[in-house]
């Protein structure tokens, strides 16, 4: 198979976490015959030093070409920490999602046997957990209205939802939650937010059509706290943008590192792969961040993107036996035992490939 990919790799550790996926892909390609086109594309800071634009129209058409992109991360400290810059690396990140129409943030959210132990939280609490949350990525308080006024010293953010929007995650989720437990619980903050009652009312609408999902709806403030007592307890949740945001980086300690846990953002034109963690630009440079995350994205774009399960699972496989094994970066390594760098890691997961 022709596998057509765009590659963003962005800011900070993202070219160098992109790079071991590259290399695992490839041995992929090489192991199960497949012709890989890699076409790179700047967004995020670098963009923006290069031609002023987060996500320039050349690297939104290289997008577009593509069957799927492989992402890397985006930002830097000089944005972070100019309240008043005007042109940011996340805006790049935010008209890609429009653009795109990557309207479906999946993240799933599981532990690994052999690292259990690193987890926050007590083994008995999250042994066995496997979870997805959708996160709806293209509407909402990101993308309502908003401004200044009362020369500046009144801000407003707005958040709005159409029935469509919500309609068109609903669905994925009940669909998602079919191949898998059959439950379904939707997040909210219905009992004061009025978008938060136009997501229940829209769900409880299509409950009919999906008579064997077991649906729930909660509040979000309650599953902030369920999520680290009882994660067992859920399989897919759905919830609007913001929500969404805290509540996948919240789960991510579950698995004991964030720099373990892939994501996907399903589009209507293509749909895009990428680690769940930021750009850590401390790290930049120093061949130490963690690449498994990117990795495994990668098993996400073959198995979802490209229909091949067999070769998803292999990564996954090799992904386990690293852990295993404790070939893995300074974040997973401890004090006692020996760090790989970077791209010996990647290194070692091609070569097991």
């Amino acid at each position: 198979m022709k596998l057509n990919i765009a590659l963003l790799a962005g800011d900070g550790i993202g070219p160098e976490v992109v790079d071991q996926a590259v290399k695992v892909v490839n041995a992929v390609a090489a192991k199960f015959n497949h012709e890989v086109n890699w076409t790179s594309a700047l967004t995020g800071a670098v963009a923006i030093d290069a031609v002023g634009e987060p996500y320039p129209d050349e690297t939104h058409e290289v997008c577009m070409a593509a069957d799927a992109v492989l992402f890397g991360a985006i930002g830097h400290p000089r944005f972070d920490n100019d309240p008043k810059a005007t042109v940011r690396p996340e805006q790049g990140l935010l008209k890609m999602r429009k653009k795109l129409g990557l309207y479906a943030n999946v993240r799933p959210t599981f532990t690994f046997p052999s690292l259990i132990d690193n987890s926050p939280l007590k083994r008995e609490r999250i042994e066995g957990t496997d979870l997805i949350i959708l996160r709806e990525l293209t509407g909402g308080i990101y993308f309502g209205e908003r401004g200044r006024k009362d020369d500046g010293n009144t801000a407003f953010d707005t958040c709005t939802y159409t029935r469509e929007e919500i309609q068109r995650l609903a669905k994925l989720g009940f669909e998602l939650a079919m191949t898998r437990g059959k439950k379904l619980c939707c997040v909210d903050k219905a009992n004061v937010l009025e978008s938060s009652r136009l997501w229940r009312e829209t769900v409880q609408d299509m409950e009919k059509d999906f008579p064997e999902v077991e649906v729930t709806y909660e509040f979000v403030d309650a599953v902030a706290m369920r999520l680290v007592q009882w994660p067992k307890s859920y399989d897919v949740i759905i919830t609007e943008n913001l929500f969404g945001d805290i509540l996948t980086d919240e789960a991510s300690v579950i698995s004991g590192s964030m720099g373990l846990m892939p994501s996907a953002s399903v589009g209507i034109h293509t749909s895009l792969y990428e680690p769940i963690h930021g750009s850590y630009p401390q790290a930049a440079g120093k061949d130490i961040a963690n690449p498994l995350a990117t990795v495994l994205s990668a098993a996400m774009m073959f198995e979802d993107a490209f229909g091949l399960k067999e070769e998803a699972e292999l990564i996954r496989s090799v992904v386990n036996k690293s852990l295993t094994e404790g070939i893995v970066t300074e974040d997973l390594a401890g004090k006692d035992n020996k760090a790989y760098k970077t791209s010996e890691v990647g290194d070692w997961l091609a070569k097991n490939i």
